[in-house]
């Protein structure tokens, strides 16, 4: 669905942007994703209204065929979020072991405590991370909005397919400029 309104009481949630992940072979340049990201952080800021970020810290449970799970501890300084983000002390930040944020976290009673109802979703990767909290946040009744040009992901294929297949069936889809646009009436 293309973007038409944000409820007034939304967050911004920023996936995975943190320095063990960040010198990925994006397909789109990760300096884009972070300004836009940015810009739409100050905009959350200036209008009060929740910015949450999240990192990555383990993996969930479980066998794969591409990737062995493994019992090592990520690398010193692998798990902080960029400086760019300006992390506040009024941000939410949560640490997950899964691709979503809400599936080992708190996140869900945290924002429904702020009386949060729509949240606006950035980052990385596109078909993995953002694209499994989108999932999970639509499936705990939040309204879901996507930044397209404020994620990227390793995989073309698997970009374009979240964006073009699966986010309009979760939420409403926009740039980073249409999104502060429709903050800046609220």
């Amino acid at each position: 669905m293309q973007l038409s309104t944000l409820d007034p009481n939304t967050a911004l949630i920023v996936i995975d942007l943190q320095k063990g992940i960040v010198s990925g072979d994006f397909i789109h340049p990760i300096a884009d994703i972070i300004d836009r990201t940015r810009a739409l952080i100050n905009t959350f800021r200036a209008k009060n209204l929740p910015v949450v970020l999240v990192n990555v810290a383990g993996r969930a449970p479980g066998r794969t065929e591409q990737a062995p799970r493994s019992t090592a501890s990520f690398s010193e300084g692998w798990t902080d979020l960029l400086p760019q983000l300006d992390q506040q002390p009024g941000d939410i930040t949560v640490t997950k072991r899964s691709w979503g944020a809400f599936a080992t976290t708190d996140l869900e009673h945290q924002l429904k405590t702020r009386g949060v109802t729509q949240v606006v979703i950035t980052g990385v990767a596109t078909a993995t991370g953002v694209e499994a909290t989108a999932r999970q946040a639509y499936e705990q009744g939040f309204n879901v909005t996507l930044a397209t040009d404020a994620m990227t992901d390793l995989r073309e294929e698997a970009h374009h397919y979240s964006i073009s297949h699966v986010f309009p069936r979760l939420g409403e889809t926009g740039s980073t400029n249409e999104i502060i646009s429709l903050l800046e009436k609220l």
